[in-house]
């Protein structure tokens, strides 16, 4: 990797990552633009608003006009070579007049990649690996849904110390504490899918949106995503209009995947019960646990995940833990919680996986 950059473009690159954390993550990757003219200074910015419009070069081009002749563009991805809902924007640089091309990672889809290249047989600069690292970590749910050919999921639940979802009468409202279920809440909208099954809705009949608050508003609902073959009642709460939802007639969860990935969908966000958290975990289909365990004994009722088949300790599944946060009580009367972040393969680049676990 290149490293002459100068310190203005990586000052530009970081602004340029500020900028692109503004932007929604599915199904495109977040990209921010900074053009920079000779002196350093800032012509122009942009970044990456979601499917459909401008791509962060074709943002700041846009803002630039004339302006952007002799530029240098510092983005966080490779521009990319191809058309899809919009043009290529290594196309759109060289039409632009910039001289120069600074760029954090190379784009991992294929069907994206090469505009490097092409920057460079047109006469333009091009240096690489400006705060890749930065840059990776900010696109790691989207980069590893696209090495995985499916979306990236994460399995949340709440547990009591001794492992339990529920009492023994049904019971599980409420476990977790006020401070994790908010915290729950901000993980959510960082997903763009919610999966349950037909049995969470039927015996606890979620609502399964976003609740924002005033320190963090809701930018998007995600999509609801119902899993299993019984029919429900149309009067569940789970299909009102406060957000999409959708019926998944499958108990295959890759089957389930599929289709999902085919409607563009990048982050799922597992909260159904111990079973359907079972069959994924079976099918080796989490690629991120994230638990919060509340200072609670119950002894008997239902377990977090249901069996996995293992019957002896050497089989055990054992992810590596890569985050623990005690939450402060948010409530009077309430005790701290835990919330811990695994990933269930020990050898998975922590920087490829959980898109908000800190």
């Amino acid at each position: 990797m290149s490293s002459s950059a100068t310190g203005g473009e990586i000052a530009a690159m970081r602004r340029a990552l500020e900028l692109a954390a503004l932007g929604p993550f599915s199904p495109n990757p977040r990209v921010g633009c900074v053009l920079l003219a000779d002196d350093g200074s800032t012509v122009a910015e942009g970044y990456h608003r979601g499917a459909g419009t401008a791509h962060a070069e074709a943002d700041a081009l846009d803002q630039a006009g004339p302006a952007a002749r002799g530029t240098t563009a510092v983005v966080t991805l490779e521009p990319c070579n191809h058309t899809g809902r919009t043009g290529p924007c290594s196309q759109r640089l060289i039409e632009a007049g910039v001289r120069r091309v600074v760029f954090a990672q190379p784009d991992p889809n294929p069907l994206a990649t090469g505009g490097a290249d092409t920057l460079r047989r047109a006469g333009i600069e091009v240096v690489t690996g400006v705060l890749e690292h930065e840059s990776r970590r900010l696109n790691r749910v989207w980069s590893r849904a696209l090495a995985l050919g499916r979306p990236f999921v994460t399995w949340k639940f709440a547990t009591t110390l001794d492992g339990r979802s529920a009492a023994a009468d049904g019971t599980s409202r409420w476990i977790s504490s006020t401070a994790a279920r908010e915290d729950t809440h901000r993980l959510r909208a960082a997903c763009d899918t919610m999966l349950v099954g037909t049995n969470t809705i039927a015996v606890d009949d979620p609502l399964l949106t976003v609740r924002d608050s005033a320190a963090a508003p809701v930018a998007h609902q995600p999509l609801r995503a119902v899993m299993g073959l019984r029919d429900l009642p149309a009067t569940s709460r789970v299909f009102n209009g406060d957000a999409v939802t959708l019926r998944l007639r499958t108990h295959d969860p890759r089957a389930a995947l599929a289709e999902l990935w085919d409607l563009e969908r990048r982050h799922v966000f597992l909260e159904g019960g111990p079973t359907l958290a079972a069959a994924f975990v079976r099918a080796g289909l989490v690629d991120e646990i994230v638990t919060y365990v509340a200072p609670m004994l119950l002894g008997a009722g239902r377990n977090a995940v249901a069996d996995l088949g293992i019957t002896t300790i050497a089989q055990a599944l054992r992810p590596r833990v890569t985050d623990i946060t005690v939450l402060d009580p948010a409530a009077p009367g309430e005790e701290p919680n835990v919330r811990v972040t695994l990933v269930p393969d020990p050898d998975t680049d922590p920087d490829t996986t959980t898109e908000e676990s800190s």
